[in-house]
């Protein structure tokens, strides 16, 4: 890296010299102006005036030459009466007056007034073309600054181009990573040893610890994969020899059915939790489709070995019936922990699981919930208010993970009479569902 000035630096001269350079050139502009206008307002003075006198020498050659841009009167106490009516009870001072002229238009005058001696003079200077040439001045100066106003733009978009350029290279080089498919490209050697070098150094040590992390973090799914597959599938496989056997009693198959639905579910639970760690960052995995109906049904009968003694029904509705592009352990570990959730929480009463067109309710008689409360529930940790059950405030969570990364909603409410009910919709914007039916 070639070392180059700071950008801090480069801002600061780089606006230093633009006001440096701007206000020279205003000032060059504004006497250049004033000055033009001064020239332009003499001559044209000067000529009319010697112009007029002239005409009337010509007109009149016993009469001498006379000004008409500088006149001056005298008369004393007792003949001031010939001065103009206005002018005889003015004080000595220069007034700003307004009469026409001989030309009969308005002319602008000012008229300095003496009185001493006994004697009042008068002495007449017209301005008029002096308030033309004011406004030729204010006329040329709104030009200079809309003209600099114009420079200052083009300089500026200029010298924000020179000054951003490698901010804008380092945004275009981070976006071209994400685009590469995740292949990582050290940034600071392409960056001066300035704040924005700093900044590429940064964010490439950022990226190698995250690599890391990451590459870890597949290692452990790996690892998690494999040796939780592993004996599940020996259990899995036991159990079903067991059960084959004809010898045993009804306690014991009873016993080992259960073991198996355990098995089922912890096999679904591990696919889905290892899918969705994958998921996050490769996208949904789909393209399997799975009957709502027949997961539910299987969701009840695991949920109906855990409520024990509890005076609690469960029942299935089925009142559409509806496929889901989506694994069957998703479905299962979704629907799972909503009415999981609902047995839970249900001391005495139902718990009603309906699937309805590409959706799922699940209603249950318990104590319900808060209406402001619905939404956070579904936050990692956190549980209803005053309720004794035990859990991590995980199952929720979890659900609201797999939605989001299959474009599914979930959602909680409070039942009109009593208890709560969770709606699982499977409608999404790029068509993951499909109805039995074809609708």
């Amino acid at each position: 890296m070639q070392p180059r000035r700071r950008l801090r630096s480069r801002i600061i001269i780089s606006y230093a010299l633009l006001g440096f350079g701007l206000s020279a050139l205003f000032a060059v502009a504004a006497m250049y102006v004033r000055a033009k206008v001064e020239d332009q307002l003499v001559v044209a003075s000067l000529q009319h005036d010697v112009d007029q006198a002239v005409e009337h020498v010509h007109e009149d050659p016993g009469q001498p030459a006379s000004s008409e841009l500088i006149q001056a009167w005298m008369w004393s106490d007792r003949t001031v009466y010939k001065a103009p009516l206005g002018w005889q009870q003015l004080g000595s001072g220069v007034y700003n007056i307004t009469e026409t002229g001989p030309d009969g238009q308005t002319h602008h005058y000012k008229l300095a007034v003496r009185r001493k001696y006994g004697l009042v003079g008068f002495v007449r200077y017209d301005i008029s073309r002096e308030q033309l040439g004011r406004r030729q001045l204010l006329t040329g100066l709104v030009a200079a600054v809309v003209v600099f106003g114009l420079l200052s733009l083009l300089f500026g978009i200029y010298l924000s181009g020179r000054v951003m350029k490698p901010v804008t290279e380092l945004a275009q080089r981070l976006r071209a990573l994400r685009r590469g498919g995740g292949k990582l490209e050290p940034l600071a050697p392409y960056f001066a040893e300035d704040e924005v070098g700093e900044l590429a150094a940064a964010l490439d040590d950022y990226a190698q610890r995250q690599s890391a992390l990451i590459e870890r973090d597949r290692e452990f799914n790996a690892d998690v994969s494999h040796e939780l597959r592993t004996p599940l599938a020996v259990i899995a496989t036991t159990t079903e020899l067991l059960l084959d056997n004809p010898d045993l009693s009804d306690k014991i198959k009873t016993r080992l059915k259960r073991i198996e639905r355990a098995v089922r579910q912890s096999t679904e639970l591990t696919q889905a939790l290892l899918l969705l760690s994958r998921a996050e960052r490769s996208g949904p995995v789909d393209g399997e489709s799975t009957d709502v109906a027949k997961i539910a049904a299987e969701v009840i009968d695991t949920n109906l070995q855990h409520l024990g003694s509890k005076p609690v029904t469960m029942r299935l509705e089925v009142e559409h019936p509806c496929e889901v592009e989506a694994p069957s352990s998703v479905v299962a570990v979704a629907l799972g922990n909503l009415v999981g959730n609902a047995c839970k929480y249900t001391l005495e009463g139902e718990v009603v699981v309906r699937v309805q067109h590409c959706r799922v309710l699940v209603e249950d008689t318990g104590p319900g919930i808060k209406a402001e409360d619905a939404d956070r529930l579904f936050e990692r940790g956190v549980r209803g208010e005053g309720q004794t059950v035990k859990g991590a405030g995980l199952g929720l969570a979890i659900v609201r993970r797999l939605c989001e990364l299959y474009g599914w909603r979930v959602s909680l409410a409070p039942r009109a009479e009593r208890g709560a009910v969770a709606t699982l919709d499977f409608q999404t914007s790029g068509g993951g569902r499909r109805d039995a039916e074809g609708v």
